[in-house]
């Protein structure tokens, strides 16, 4: 089904992201910005169980839409005439990295739902990983192909199409040339992607006396349309362990839309919290979304219930 990707895949590669060096004898800039591309991660501080004395586990929205979040947008990859997956030369969007990488093997997808059963929807467990034959990936593996292609694009062939009746139910014209992507499959773009969810631990650390948190792992969301195109809901696309997330993100641009002599990188981001989000969901007895008991802006305030509740435990430590 997806074979056609493998001869006509955006084929430049970079060891770190990518760097305004276009063209050899060209620096497009003052200089050449390395930093980040090239600049190692700083690891998390190690934790021990007894030193926890208070953790809670939230889950949360980044809507694309909103301004502050729009770093992670960032919509400039497409297709070109030959039908070429195409990326900004000097930034990508998260999208861009995270499609990149999963293609390439660096990233594991984990299935946001059981697949032998799609109502069982416990991914964010990272209990179903995609993953390749060792030393494989995308490009390279057929299987592999086929099976992460459903959560990278969608199907559904236009019975009013023209092109159907000429081509059949190929994804080759006439004169043996790949069509990509193919009249009856849409692969997602970086502005397709409207939120992405995150997983995350907020706990006390009494060795550190910090109320710190990790985020656990990342999901992107695109709407769920129905055959006419009308927007029903949103999909998650896959997980991403995060942990495993920030040796990749740590070497990609993040705009700074105050400094352009310091932008800093996409884990940058995430660690020092430069965006805005909406908790969806804690860890509760019943394990329900807000979703479910809270309807439009009485959602909103229970969020923001929840967010005052993690800032008064930090406080509550220090209250003497």
């Amino acid at each position: 089904m997806c074979a056609f990707a493998v001869g006509t895949a955006y084929s430049q590669d970079f060891s770190g992201g990518p760097i305004n060096n276009p063209s050899p004898n060209v620096i497009d800039g003052v200089y050449i910005k390395s930093n980040v591309p090239t600049k190692r991660l700083i690891p998390y501080e190690h934790v021990r169980e007894a030193d926890v004395i208070w953790e809670t586990r939230v889950w949360r929205t980044i809507d694309l839409r909103e301004k502050i979040n729009h770093p992670l947008y960032y919509p400039f990859d497409d297709y070109d005439a030959s039908n070429n997956w195409v990326k900004h030369g000097t930034r990508w969007s998260l999208w861009t990295i995270i499609k990149t990488h999963v293609l390439k093997g660096d990233l594991i997808a984990y299935s946001p739902y059981n697949p032998l059963d799609f109502q069982i929807k416990d991914g964010d467990s990272f209990k179903y990983p995609v993953m390749p034959p060792p030393g494989k990936n995308f490009y390279n593996n057929e299987e592999f192909r086929d099976r992460l292609f459903y959560y990278f694009g969608t199907l559904g062939a236009d019975s009013d199409d023209p092109l159907k009746d000429q081509y059949g139910d190929d994804s080759m014209d006439v004169n043996g040339n790949y069509i990509y992507p193919p009249r009856d499959t849409s692969w997602y773009l970086s502005e397709d992607i409207v939120q992405y969810k995150l997983k995350e631990d907020w706990f006390f650390d009494k060795e550190r006396s910090v109320l710190d948190v990790r985020i656990m792992g990342i999901c992107p969301i695109v709407y769920q349309l129905n055959p006419d195109g009308v927007i029903e809901g949103v999909k998650e696309l896959f997980w991403l362990y995060f942990p495993q997330c920030r040796f990749v993100f740590n070497n990609y641009f993040a705009y700074n839309p105050k400094n352009d002599a310091m932008w800093f990188s996409f884990d940058d981001l995430f660690w020092k919290r430069q965006f805005n989000s909406t908790i969806i969901k804690a860890s509760n007895v019943f394990d329900r979304n807000i979703e479910t008991f809270k309807n439009g802006i009485d959602a909103l305030y229970e969020s923001q219930r929840i967010t005052e509740h993690i800032r008064e435990i930090e406080h509550d430590v220090w209250d003497f």
